[in-house]
């Protein structure tokens, strides 16, 4: 049984990116290449350990290298995607991106065959086998392990913001949803997703990973999928909530936030802030982040007092300002993801839409 350690946690401020993507065709639909694309062909040299399928044989994941610096996540980025993108070329294949793909259906497409997913979808049935989603999560260094929990609990507020800023997913089987990251909702429907509570401690987090293993209730650790966790094996904060994009710019920015996030919060646990995380009920926070799964870039969020509400974009600009970064500003500023497929699929159809998707790699 494995397990992760106190001992993990010894480095402040390293990054790292983990991307979900899309294997479409010529015309950008789903297919299944991930028996290709991880198993049959060597991947560039850069992706060694760092390819990977998930459920379906048409979604793919990507790890970049630890990133020591944070200046250099654009480029570590951008290199891991270009390697992708030239790999499934070679061999026939597309790369897309999104929170989930507006043409795919479950139904019609095929299930990996490794052994951790065929025992999920015996265990977890109907939500697992119909679990197309792509996301992206961020890992952000953090050297003391009671630190990164207490960061976790506080962060739980902000993961609403992020997802409302990467809404990227409103078509899911062939349906328009009328949400904004249905991707959100359908990955829900698994165990041990969502908003996390809160933990005391690192001991009261090591207790509750530790017992979920022992009773079976997990498999293994990477199966606690909630929106934000201690990564007991990298010693990491690890942010699970924004939809896949297409656009580096995007990840970026969000990056940018998270990075700040922590950096900041990590300051005010040095300090000896009380922090809001005891007190935020779940409910209240499960209702965030309902608005905004539901309303994306047009979300009011409950204020992080809990007392009243706050526009997205208000928020947006405080967040800027009292951070000193100016990416999340940008992803507000333009259409959300899932308007912008909306447009596309109305007045150019289904090819352009699938066409916006691909992933780029400048």
């Amino acid at each position: 049984m494995e397990r992760g350690s106190r001992d993990s946690f010894t480095r402040m401020g390293t990054l790292g990116i983990e991307e979900e993507c899309f294997v479409v065709d010529d015309d950008g639909r789903p297919t299944s290449g991930t028996d290709d694309l991880v198993y049959e062909y060597d991947p560039p040299e850069i992706l060694e350990g760092r390819l990977d399928h998930e459920l379906f044989k048409f979604v793919i994941e990507t790890q970049t290298p630890l990133i020591e610096d944070p200046a250099d996540a654009r480029e570590t980025l951008l290199e891991i995607r270009r390697a992708l993108v030239d790999h499934a070329t070679d061999h026939g294949y597309r790369i897309a991106a999104a929170g989930l793909h507006p043409l795919a259906k479950w139904q019609e497409l095929e299930h990996a065959e490794k052994p951790r997913y065929r025992s999920q979808l015996d265990r977890i049935q109907y939500p697992q086998h119909r679990n197309t989603t792509a996301g992206v999560h961020v890992h952000v260094g953090v050297d003391d392990a009671d630190k990164a929990v207490w960061i976790a609990n506080e962060l739980r507020w902000f993961v609403p913001i992020i997802l409302a800023l990467s809404a990227n997913s409103p078509y899911w089987n062939g349906y328009d949803t009328g949400l904004q990251s249905a991707r959100a909702k359908i990955f829900e429907a698994l165990p041990n997703t969502g908003m996390p509570t809160y933990f005391e401690d690192y001991e009261a987090f090591d207790r509750f990973e530790r017992r979920m293993l022992e009773t079976e209730s997990i498999r293994d650790r990477g199966e606690l999928w909630y929106d934000v966790r201690p990564h007991t094996a990298h010693g990491t904060v690890e942010l699970r909530t924004p939809d896949g994009q297409a656009d580096p710019e995007i990840i970026l920015a969000f990056v940018e936030y998270a990075h700040a996030l922590v950096e900041a919060l990590a300051e005010e646990y040095e300090d000896g802030a009380d922090g809001y995380g005891r007190d935020h009920r779940r409910e209240l926070l499960d209702e965030n982040k309902w608005r905004a799964i539901r309303h994306g870039h047009e979300a009011s969020l409950i204020d992080r007092e809990m007392e009243g509400t706050i526009d997205l974009g208000e928020l947006v600009d405080r967040e800027c300002e009292r951070l000193g970064i100016d990416g999340i500003k940008r992803v507000y500023e333009r259409d959300s993801g899932a308007e912008r497929q909306r447009r596309l699929l109305e007045e150019e159809g289904p090819d352009a839409l699938c066409e916006s998707l691909l992933l780029g790699t400048e």
